[in-house]
């Protein structure tokens, strides 16, 4: 028996929203960013976020790595320098911060899951990866588009392999 259209939105929503959340408490942020959404896209078992990347070039293991390199330069640019990231690293993850019940985003994951919910629904698919990544790859500010760019990714190529990968 297949679920319908709109339970499977929902479980994929579930996976991507609950994704992002473990990714960013574990990474001592509060709120998860449209990286951290990224990031579950690329885990969904519906492998279109991964095609996508690969599509353009790509590594989307490139992607956590590039997006620490952007928190770095970030906190380097107000002249803040980690002596040891392990041991920082080993920090946060004693002290994260535990789950607040209903779940917030920050406006860019907001705007980005809006927009690929938008997508799907557009063309009369269920929620896919590749929504998340044509969204995330269309905004051209904030964290995720700053890795992209560290990635030597091209937005708009992603966007596009992106929207074509969904269907």
């Amino acid at each position: 028996m297949r679920l319908s259209r709109a339970l499977q939105d929902v479980q994929t929503m579930n996976t991507l929203l609950n994704g992002a959340e473990e990714l960013a408490l574990a990474a001592g942020e509060a709120l998860p960013g449209a990286e951290h959404l990224l990031l579950a896209a690329l885990a969904l078992p519906d492998g279109s976020a991964r095609r996508a990347f690969e599509r353009v070039g790509a590594d989307p293991a490139g992607l956590r790595p590039a997006i620490a390199r952007v928190h770095a330069d970030a906190l380097a640019s107000v002249g803040v320098r980690v002596a040891d990231e392990p041991a920082l690293d080993a920090a946060v993850a004693r002290n994260r911060s535990p789950k607040r019940g209903v779940m917030r985003t920050s406006a860019p994951a907001q705007e980005a899951f809006q927009a690929a919910t938008k997508q799907a629904k557009a063309r009369k698919g269920k929620l896919a990866g590749a929504d998340i990544v044509a969204a995330v790859a269309a905004q051209r500010h904030g964290t995720a588009a700053r890795a992209l760019r560290a990635m030597g990714v091209d937005a708009e190529a992603l966007a596009e392999a992106a929207r074509a990968e969904a269907g």
